[in-house]
């Protein structure tokens, strides 16, 4: 296989951009601070919106998912219609279109430190008057007490009975969060009896009701920001924060300590795993996105269209809209959008849904998970490849009905086998899509989950279809990406 295409972005005097092989800078600032399952670099979708449109072109995308396309469409000068069946994916989206203001963000965060630090930290007073940071788990045992003294870490030796005050604590049931929604999947480690209690301690739990309640308090921009830090900060207050331990030991240089690890992927509890004063969690992400809104500098909020056909008129710069695509794309005319940029389900690479679930349980949104595109591994969801393969060409068929001729479609896939690759590889014969050619573009974020999968790949493809695209035109984009490393005409095959 050859190397993935790596870009960065440069202006040049007259404002267009242009594409060059060097790394891309990654997840940082605005672009870093939440999770979201399966994130882009922002690189790639600027690339592809300066090389395919043109300003005041509308640029749609059915699968928002972490929303940082619907950013570099407005910064370029775009208009953006987007959908998502994931309730987070679309205060995500919102948040980018319409960050809080950096003085009101501040006074919010140092209102909840006032209100509220105190109160949670007083979980984790320690019997010295000095607050724990970390307690690390074996099973349902306290083994580590972690506290601060300045910059390090220093373990406090506690005895028996002052160990039993922090490790025996009662239920706790949250009042602003709603129950958990799972099923079995043993791939993510997920169970349908799984409640929020397995999950997190009575102390997380109670800390999560409190910055969500206090959080309630503001409206706007800036309670979306708060409630987006909040959910991008629970994974590190849950029980599946893993310990690190051996680290070195492949290469002969076994470091004998045990080092803070992170929430990985799915609902996996590793029977030795930290938990993290929850106060800690939520003031340093506070943190980080404080500063990233800052560096942001002052935005105008975008205003976004109430229906579709006001967007059509002129009326705004986006239209986004939670659900299903299948049937919110019917409610957009026929020929009139020049280009789809999308990065959908790959299969069943993520089950995009089932791992979202703890963070819309915080933002008490339901999960639609029957309409959802996805191949899972619970196999009451009844979501297989056939399934897969038959709403994605039903999708795929919209999106061909809403372009103009001449219009492109630049997808976004990875998957493990060629049965996974059948619906788009069909394009050009089922819904006369002409297919331009591909490239291979690599990840920035990895999946545990799947790079360790036999057939797994470690890169996307960029794959450029055409509706009725004339030969000139055709000519055009391939002389635009032909000198990519890694171009190719011909479909990518799985394993």
């Amino acid at each position: 296989m050859t190397k993935a295409l790596q870009m960065k972005l440069a202006c040049d005097d007259t404002g267009i951009l242009s594409a060059m092989q060097e790394p891309p800078a990654g997840y940082k600032g605005l672009s870093g601070f939440h999770k979201y399952w399966g994130k882009k670099p922002t690189e790639a979708w600027r690339f592809l919106i300066a090389n395919l449109t043109e300003r005041n072109d509308i640029v749609l995308d059915p699968f928002l998912g972490s929303g940082l396309i619907a950013r570099e469409c407005i910064d370029l000068q775009r208009r953006f219609v987007g959908f998502d069946i994931n309730p987070i994916s679309i205060e995500l989206t919102k948040f980018y279109l319409g960050l809080p203001n950096y003085k009101d963000l501040r006074n919010a965060i140092e209102k909840i430190e006032k209100n509220l630090k105190s109160i949670i930290n007083k979980m984790y007073l320690l019997p010295n008057g000095s607050i724990a940071t970390h307690f690390l788990w074996e099973r349902d045992q306290i083994t580590k007490i972690w506290t601060k003294n300045g910059r390090n870490r220093v373990e406090v030796s506690l005895n028996w009975d002052e160990i039993e005050r922090f490790q025996n604590i009662p239920q706790y049931k949250p009042k602003s969060l709603r129950d958990l929604h799972l099923f079995d999947n043993s791939r993510i480690n997920a169970k349908e009896s799984f409640s929020l209690a397995d999950l997190f301690t009575p102390r997380a739990l109670y800390a999560i009701d409190l910055l969500k309640e206090e959080i309630e308090q503001f409206d706007g921009s800036t309670k979306r920001a708060l409630l987006l830090v909040l959910t991008s900060s629970v994974g590190q207050m849950s029980n599946m924060v893993f310990a690190i331990s051996k680290r070195g030991k492949t290469k002969g240089k076994e470091i004998d300590r045990i080092e803070v690890g992170s929430w990985v992927i799915g609902y996996w509890r590793p029977e030795q795993h930290f938990e993290i004063n929850a106060w800690n969690c939520f003031e340093n992400k506070a943190r980080k996105l404080l500063k990233a809104v800052k560096e942001s500098g002052e935005q105008k909020q975008i205003y976004i269209s109430d229906t579709i056909t006001d967007l059509l008129r002129g009326n705004g710069r986006t239209y986004i809209s939670l659900g299903d695509s299948e049937f919110l794309l019917k409610y957009i005319p026929s020929n009139t959008i020049k280009v789809i940029l999308t990065d959908p389900p790959h299969g069943d690479r993520i089950p995009y849904l089932e791992l979202s679930e703890i963070w819309n349980s915080i933002l008490a949104t339901d999960s639609n998970y029957a309409d959802e595109l996805v191949i899972s591994n619970a196999k009451e969801r009844k979501k297989d490849i056939n399934n897969y393969n038959k709403k994605l060409n039903l999708i795929l068929a919209e999106c061909f009905r809403v372009l103009v001729d001449n219009g492109l479609i630049a997808v976004m896939f990875n998957a493990r086998s060629n049965d996974h690759w059948n619906s788009l590889n069909e394009l050009n014969k089922i819904y006369k899509f002409d297919y331009i050619g591909c490239y291979p573009m690599e990840y920035s974020a990895c999946s545990v989950v799947q790079d360790n999968r036999k057939g797994g790949l470690k890169t996307d493809f960029v794959l450029l279809y055409g509706k009725n695209i004339s030969e000139s035109s055709k000519r055009d984009i391939t002389n635009t990406f032909k000198n990519i490393q890694g171009w190719s005409t011909k479909y990518p095959r799985g394993a």
